[in-house]
Protein backbone atom coordinates (compact mmCIF):
# COMPACT_ATOMS: atom_id res chain seq x y z
CA UNK A 1 0.00 0.00 0.00
CA UNK A 2 0.68 3.76 -0.49
CA UNK A 3 -0.10 6.66 1.46
CA UNK A 4 0.20 10.33 -0.12
CA UNK A 5 1.79 13.64 1.85
CA UNK A 6 0.62 17.00 0.78
CA UNK A 7 2.71 19.47 2.29
CA UNK A 8 0.67 23.01 1.74
CA UNK A 9 3.68 25.85 1.55
CA UNK A 10 3.44 29.93 1.96
CA UNK A 11 4.48 29.57 -2.18
CA UNK A 12 4.07 25.81 -3.18
CA UNK A 13 2.55 22.69 -3.05
CA UNK A 14 4.90 19.90 -2.40
CA UNK A 15 2.92 16.23 -2.65
CA UNK A 16 5.05 12.97 -2.11
CA UNK A 17 3.91 9.36 -2.80
CA UNK A 18 5.31 7.25 0.16
CA UNK A 19 5.26 3.38 0.85
CA UNK A 20 4.98 1.54 3.61
CA UNK A 21 9.01 1.90 4.82
CA UNK A 22 7.87 5.40 4.97
CA UNK A 23 10.25 6.54 1.52
CA UNK A 24 9.42 9.23 -0.69
CA UNK A 25 8.68 6.73 -3.84
CA UNK A 26 7.54 10.28 -6.32
CA UNK A 27 7.02 13.53 -5.95
CA UNK A 28 5.30 16.14 -7.28
CA UNK A 29 5.47 20.14 -6.84
CA UNK A 30 3.66 23.02 -8.31
CA UNK A 31 2.99 26.78 -7.27
CA UNK A 32 0.46 27.28 -4.83
CA UNK A 33 -2.22 29.27 -6.72
CA UNK A 34 -6.16 29.32 -6.21
CA UNK A 35 -8.93 32.00 -6.16
CA UNK A 36 -11.29 30.63 -3.51
CA UNK A 37 -11.53 28.04 -0.73
CA UNK A 38 -13.46 25.69 -2.88
CA UNK A 39 -10.76 25.81 -5.98
CA UNK A 40 -8.12 25.15 -3.33
CA UNK A 41 -9.81 21.96 -2.29
CA UNK A 42 -9.87 21.16 -6.36
CA UNK A 43 -6.14 21.99 -7.02
CA UNK A 44 -5.34 19.42 -3.76
CA UNK A 45 -7.70 16.53 -4.84
CA UNK A 46 -6.46 16.83 -8.68
CA UNK A 47 -2.59 17.02 -7.54
CA UNK A 48 -3.33 13.98 -5.21
CA UNK A 49 -4.85 12.40 -8.34
CA UNK A 50 -2.11 13.39 -10.80
CA UNK A 51 0.50 11.62 -8.32
CA UNK A 52 -0.34 8.14 -8.82
CA UNK A 53 -2.14 8.19 -12.43
CA UNK A 54 1.48 9.47 -13.69
CA UNK A 55 3.30 7.01 -11.42
CA UNK A 56 0.67 4.24 -12.50
CA UNK A 57 -0.37 3.72 -9.33
CA UNK A 58 -4.15 2.06 -9.08
CA UNK A 59 -6.88 4.36 -6.54
CA UNK A 60 -7.23 0.96 -4.58
CA UNK A 61 -3.49 0.73 -3.67
CA UNK A 62 -3.51 4.00 -1.79
CA UNK A 63 -4.27 3.55 1.84
CA UNK A 64 -5.13 7.40 2.51
CA UNK A 65 -4.07 10.90 1.43
CA UNK A 66 -2.61 13.41 4.61
CA UNK A 67 -2.08 17.37 4.51
CA UNK A 68 -0.37 19.88 6.43
CA UNK A 69 -1.04 22.93 6.56
CA UNK A 70 0.79 26.06 8.24
CA UNK A 71 -1.87 26.15 11.36
CA UNK A 72 -4.57 24.43 13.38
CA UNK A 73 -6.43 22.03 11.82
CA UNK A 74 -9.58 20.17 13.03
CA UNK A 75 -8.71 15.92 11.77
CA UNK A 76 -11.95 14.73 13.37
CA UNK A 77 -14.07 16.95 10.99
CA UNK A 78 -11.95 17.78 8.61
CA UNK A 79 -11.46 20.99 8.78
CA UNK A 80 -8.69 23.35 8.46
CA UNK A 81 -9.48 26.13 10.85
CA UNK A 82 -7.32 29.19 10.01
CA UNK A 83 -3.62 29.22 8.13
CA UNK A 84 -0.84 31.82 8.51
CA UNK A 85 -0.22 33.74 5.51
CA UNK A 86 -2.87 32.23 3.03
CA UNK A 87 -6.64 33.29 3.21
CA UNK A 88 -7.78 30.01 4.19
CA UNK A 89 -10.68 29.83 7.16
CA UNK A 90 -12.96 26.92 8.47
CA UNK A 91 -12.52 25.26 5.02
CA UNK A 92 -13.40 21.72 5.23
CA UNK A 93 -11.06 20.26 3.17
CA UNK A 94 -12.26 16.57 3.40
CA UNK A 95 -15.47 17.31 1.99
CA UNK A 96 -14.13 19.40 -0.81
CA UNK A 97 -11.14 16.35 -1.34
CA UNK A 98 -14.05 13.42 -1.23
CA UNK A 99 -16.22 15.40 -3.92
CA UNK A 100 -13.41 13.83 -6.42
CA UNK A 101 -12.23 11.01 -4.59
CA UNK A 102 -13.57 8.62 -1.61
CA UNK A 103 -10.50 7.94 -0.10
CA UNK A 104 -9.30 8.26 3.65
CA UNK A 105 -8.28 12.02 4.28
CA UNK A 106 -6.48 13.24 7.38
CA UNK A 107 -5.38 16.69 8.24
CA UNK A 108 -2.50 17.94 10.22
CA UNK A 109 -0.36 21.25 11.03
CA UNK A 110 2.90 21.41 8.93
CA UNK A 111 5.05 21.37 11.77
CA UNK A 112 3.43 18.48 13.74
CA UNK A 113 3.77 16.71 10.25
CA UNK A 114 7.44 17.02 10.21
CA UNK A 115 7.61 16.02 13.90
CA UNK A 116 5.66 12.86 12.43
CA UNK A 117 8.10 12.28 9.91
CA UNK A 118 11.43 12.54 11.75
CA UNK A 119 9.48 10.13 14.34
CA UNK A 120 9.01 7.16 12.41
CA UNK A 121 12.14 7.91 10.78
CA UNK A 122 14.35 8.00 14.30
CA UNK A 123 17.23 5.35 14.29
CA UNK A 124 15.50 3.96 17.80
CA UNK A 125 11.94 2.65 16.69
CA UNK A 126 11.12 2.12 20.75
CA UNK A 127 11.15 5.74 21.54
CA UNK A 128 7.45 7.04 22.26
CA UNK A 129 8.20 10.66 22.22
CA UNK A 130 9.81 13.26 20.24
CA UNK A 131 9.77 16.71 19.81
CA UNK A 132 10.66 18.69 16.56
CA UNK A 133 11.90 22.15 16.86
CA UNK A 134 12.49 24.01 13.44
CA UNK A 135 14.60 27.18 13.35
CA UNK A 136 13.65 29.22 10.84
CA UNK A 137 12.16 32.53 10.13
CA UNK A 138 9.91 31.93 13.15
CA UNK A 139 10.52 28.30 15.39
CA UNK A 140 8.47 25.33 14.37
CA UNK A 141 7.46 23.00 17.27
CA UNK A 142 5.54 19.50 16.59
CA UNK A 143 5.15 17.19 19.81
CA UNK A 144 4.73 13.61 19.64
CA UNK A 145 3.80 11.97 22.67
CA UNK A 146 3.23 8.22 23.17
CA UNK A 147 3.59 7.58 19.71
CA UNK A 148 0.86 9.58 18.66
CA UNK A 149 0.74 13.59 17.70
CA UNK A 150 -0.18 16.11 20.62
CA UNK A 151 -2.93 18.55 19.29
CA UNK A 152 -4.47 19.66 22.45
CA UNK A 153 -7.77 20.43 23.05
CA UNK A 154 -8.55 23.25 19.50
CA UNK A 155 -5.54 21.93 17.60
CA UNK A 156 -3.03 24.62 18.33
CA UNK A 157 -1.06 23.00 20.62
CA UNK A 158 2.48 22.43 20.20
CA UNK A 159 3.30 26.27 19.77
CA UNK A 160 6.26 26.60 21.43
CA UNK A 161 7.79 29.77 19.69
CA UNK A 162 5.20 31.81 21.45
CA UNK A 163 6.25 30.55 25.00
CA UNK A 164 7.53 33.71 26.94
CA UNK A 165 11.42 33.49 27.81
CA UNK A 166 11.95 37.20 28.67
CA UNK A 167 9.03 39.17 30.44
CA UNK A 168 8.23 41.98 28.71
CA UNK A 169 10.64 41.91 25.70
CA UNK A 170 10.59 42.24 22.27
CA UNK A 171 6.99 42.44 20.70
CA UNK A 172 6.12 39.30 19.08
CA UNK A 173 3.94 39.17 15.74
CA UNK A 174 1.64 36.59 18.19
CA UNK A 175 1.00 39.91 19.80
CA UNK A 176 2.81 38.60 23.16
CA UNK A 177 6.40 40.52 23.80
CA UNK A 178 9.51 38.35 24.66
CA UNK A 179 8.87 35.01 23.12
CA UNK A 180 11.22 32.44 22.55
CA UNK A 181 11.55 32.80 18.26
CA UNK A 182 12.10 36.81 18.99
CA UNK A 183 14.88 35.15 20.69
CA UNK A 184 16.32 32.13 19.38
CA UNK A 185 14.79 31.40 15.36
CA UNK A 186 17.20 31.90 12.51
CA UNK A 187 16.03 35.34 12.05
CA UNK A 188 16.61 36.74 15.36
CA UNK A 189 20.44 35.32 15.06
CA UNK A 190 20.83 37.11 12.05
CA UNK A 191 19.05 40.13 13.64
CA UNK A 192 21.88 39.69 17.15
CA UNK A 193 24.98 39.31 14.46
CA UNK A 194 24.10 42.26 12.71
CA UNK A 195 23.78 44.33 16.01
CA UNK A 196 27.19 42.90 17.13
CA UNK A 197 28.19 43.86 14.10
CA UNK A 198 27.42 47.96 14.03
CA UNK A 199 28.90 47.40 17.79
CA UNK A 200 32.29 45.87 16.45
CA UNK A 201 33.85 47.61 13.74
CA UNK A 202 36.99 45.89 13.63
CA UNK A 203 34.93 41.97 13.62
CA UNK A 204 35.95 39.24 11.15
CA UNK A 205 31.98 38.92 10.72
CA UNK A 206 32.42 41.76 8.51
CA UNK A 207 34.53 40.44 6.33
CA UNK A 208 32.53 37.67 6.34
CA UNK A 209 29.89 39.71 5.19
CA UNK A 210 31.46 41.25 2.39
CA UNK A 211 31.60 44.12 4.27
CA UNK A 212 27.90 44.97 4.04
CA UNK A 213 25.24 44.32 6.96
CA UNK A 214 22.91 43.13 4.52
CA UNK A 215 25.32 40.52 4.29
CA UNK A 216 25.22 38.82 7.25
CA UNK A 217 23.79 35.18 7.32
CA UNK A 218 23.04 32.59 10.23
CA UNK A 219 26.35 30.94 9.47
CA UNK A 220 28.09 34.36 9.72
CA UNK A 221 28.59 34.15 13.80
CA UNK A 222 29.82 30.60 14.05
CA UNK A 223 31.92 31.25 11.51
CA UNK A 224 33.75 33.81 12.41
CA UNK A 225 34.01 32.64 15.99
CA UNK A 226 35.62 29.63 14.72
CA UNK A 227 37.88 32.13 13.42
CA UNK A 228 38.66 33.36 16.95
CA UNK A 229 36.45 36.36 16.94
CA UNK A 230 34.87 37.53 20.34
CA UNK A 231 32.70 39.61 19.25
CA UNK A 232 30.80 36.19 17.62
CA UNK A 233 31.79 34.48 20.08
CA UNK A 234 29.85 36.51 22.18
CA UNK A 235 26.96 36.65 19.45
CA UNK A 236 26.92 32.80 19.58
CA UNK A 237 27.19 32.22 23.29
CA UNK A 238 24.14 34.73 23.91
CA UNK A 239 22.00 32.83 20.83
CA UNK A 240 22.66 29.05 22.62
CA UNK A 241 21.49 30.94 25.99
CA UNK A 242 18.38 31.81 24.38
CA UNK A 243 17.87 28.32 22.95
CA UNK A 244 18.54 26.40 25.68
CA UNK A 245 16.05 28.01 27.70
CA UNK A 246 13.48 27.33 25.73
CA UNK A 247 14.71 23.52 24.83
CA UNK A 248 14.56 23.36 28.94
CA UNK A 249 11.18 24.35 29.54
CA UNK A 250 9.97 21.47 27.16
CA UNK A 251 12.16 19.12 28.91
CA UNK A 252 10.96 20.15 32.55
CA UNK A 253 7.79 19.53 31.13
CA UNK A 254 7.24 16.53 28.85
CA UNK A 255 10.80 15.04 29.51
CA UNK A 256 11.21 13.51 25.93
CA UNK A 257 13.35 11.14 24.94
CA UNK A 258 14.26 13.19 21.75
CA UNK A 259 14.25 16.54 20.75
CA UNK A 260 15.44 16.90 16.99
CA UNK A 261 16.61 20.17 15.61
CA UNK A 262 15.69 21.28 12.33
CA UNK A 263 16.22 24.24 10.25
CA UNK A 264 19.73 25.79 8.43
CA UNK A 265 21.05 26.32 12.28
CA UNK A 266 21.44 23.24 12.96
CA UNK A 267 23.63 22.17 10.54
CA UNK A 268 26.17 23.94 12.11
CA UNK A 269 29.14 21.65 14.02
CA UNK A 270 28.29 19.68 16.22
CA UNK A 271 30.91 20.63 19.11
CA UNK A 272 29.57 24.22 18.06
CA UNK A 273 25.78 23.43 18.89
CA UNK A 274 24.12 20.62 19.61
CA UNK A 275 27.30 19.31 22.67
CA UNK A 276 27.01 22.96 24.46
CA UNK A 277 23.29 23.08 23.93
CA UNK A 278 23.13 19.35 25.74
CA UNK A 279 25.07 20.49 28.53
CA UNK A 280 23.76 23.62 29.22
CA UNK A 281 20.03 21.70 29.30
CA UNK A 282 21.06 19.20 31.36
CA UNK A 283 22.33 21.98 33.91
CA UNK A 284 18.78 23.67 33.89
CA UNK A 285 16.32 20.88 34.13
CA UNK A 286 14.68 18.65 36.97
CA UNK A 287 15.89 15.58 36.57
CA UNK A 288 19.49 15.72 35.95
CA UNK A 289 20.63 12.85 38.78
CA UNK A 290 18.32 10.50 36.66
CA UNK A 291 20.50 7.87 34.64
CA UNK A 292 18.23 8.78 31.97
CA UNK A 293 18.30 12.10 29.74
CA UNK A 294 16.19 13.99 26.42
CA UNK A 295 18.99 13.30 23.68
CA UNK A 296 19.60 15.98 21.48
CA UNK A 297 19.54 15.39 17.64
CA UNK A 298 19.64 16.86 14.49
CA UNK A 299 16.53 16.19 12.14
CA UNK A 300 17.61 14.21 9.04
CA UNK A 301 14.36 14.90 6.56
CA UNK A 302 14.78 18.13 5.56
CA UNK A 303 12.20 18.87 3.40
CA UNK A 304 10.90 15.59 2.83
CA UNK A 305 9.99 15.68 6.71
CA UNK A 306 6.59 17.46 6.40
CA UNK A 307 5.52 14.91 3.38
CA UNK A 308 6.14 12.08 4.94
CA UNK A 309 4.42 13.21 8.17
CA UNK A 310 1.63 14.41 6.14
CA UNK A 311 1.39 10.51 4.03
CA UNK A 312 1.26 9.07 7.48
CA UNK A 313 -1.25 10.94 9.68
CA UNK A 314 -3.23 7.89 9.14
CA UNK A 315 -1.13 5.69 10.68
Amino acid sequence: MYYIGIDIGGTNLKAGLVDESYQITAAKKMPLQFESMEQMGDVLARMAMDLIEENHIPREQVASVGMGFPGPVDDRKGVVIKTVNIPIRSMPVAEMFHRHWDVPVHLGNDADCAALGEFYHYEDKNIESLILVTLGTGIGTGIILNGKIHTGLNGCAGEGGHTVIVHNGEPCTCGRRGCWERYASATALVRQTRAAMEANRDSAMWELSGGELSGAGGRTAFEAMRRGDAAARAVVDQYLCYLAEGLSNFVNIFQPEVICLGGGVSNERTEDLLDPLQSVVLEQCFGREADRHTKLVKAKLGNDAGIIGAALLGL
